[in-house]
C-alpha cells in the first residue's frame, strides 16, 4: 500500500502474522481499525497492553492465566490423579466448554516437528514427566491432534513415560464418526478407525 505512511503499513504488516490473516486480510482488518478509531483501535489497543502486562503461562501446566498458578491446577474439585494432554490453549478451551473432563491439563505449547526444527526440548514436556514423577497421576490422556505431529508426539511422550515406579496407564481420545456425520463423506482412515475402536 504505497504512500500510506510507515505506521499503517506496520500495522498490516503485524496482523497480516496473525493465523488465517493473508495481506488482504490484513489490509482489510488494519482499514476497520483506523475508521472506528474509538469503538475499535483504542480499546484493542489497551485490551492488547493489558493482556501483555497480566497474561503469563502457569509454571505448572502451561495455560494463558492471570493468574499462576492456574484456577485449574489450583482447583481442590478437580481430579488431580488424571492428565490431559493438549497441544495449544484452544484445544483446552474446547474441552473445557463441553465440561466433560474433570482432571488437570497439561498444554506442550506445540508439537514435535523435524521440518518446523521443534525438538522435545521446545515443548512442556520437561513438566509434565515432573508432575507424573510426583507420583499422584494415574492416567494420562493424549488429547493431540491426529495429524503426523500430533502422533509422534503422543507416541514420544508415551514412551518417556515408560518405565515410571508408578503405574501410569497412557489413553488416546477416540476417533471416528462424529455426531450426526455420514459415512459416504468420511476419509478411509477414519472409517477404519473407527472400525478399530468401536464399542
Amino acid at each position: 500500500m504505497s504512500g500510506a505512511g510507515p505506521e499503517i503499513e506496520r500495522l498490516m504488516a503485524l496482523l497480516s502474522k496473525l493465523p488465517g490473516l493473508g495481506p488482504r486480510s490484513a489490509r482489510r482488518a488494519a482499514l476497520a481499525l483506523l475508521k472506528r478509531r474509538d469503538q475499535l483501535l483504542i480499546p484493542l489497543t489497551h485490551a492488547m497492553q493489558d493482556a501483555a502486562d497480566k497474561i503469563e503461562s502457569c509454571r505448572i501446566c502451561g495455560r494463558l492465566s492471570t493468574q499462576n498458578p492456574c484456577t485449574t491446577c489450583v482447583d481442590p474439585m478437580r481430579d488431580e490423579t488424571m492428565i490431559c494432554v493438549v497441544e495449544e490453549d484452544s484445544a483446552l478451551w474446547a474441552m473445557e466448554r463441553v465440561g466433560a473432563f474433570t482432571g488437570k491439563y497439561h498444554v506442550l505449547g506445540g508439537l514435535l516437528s523435524a521440518l518446523d526444527g521443534i525438538r522435545p526440548e521446545d515443548l512442556r514436556l520437561d513438566s509434565l514427566i515432573s508432575r507424573v514423577r510426583s507420583g499422584r497421576v494415574r492416567e494420562i490422556i493424549m488429547a493431540l491432534p491426529a495429524t503426523v505431529e500430533g502422533q509422534t508426539t503422543a507416541h514420544y511422550i508415551a514412551d518417556r513415560l515408560k518405565g515410571f515406579d508408578n503405574q501410569v496407564d497412557i489413553t488416546f481420545l477416540a476417533r471416528g464418526v462424529p455426531v450426526g456425520g455420514d459415512l459416504d463423506w468420511l476419509d478411509d482412515n477414519t472409517i477404519a478407525h473407527a472400525f478399530k475402536s468401536r464399542r
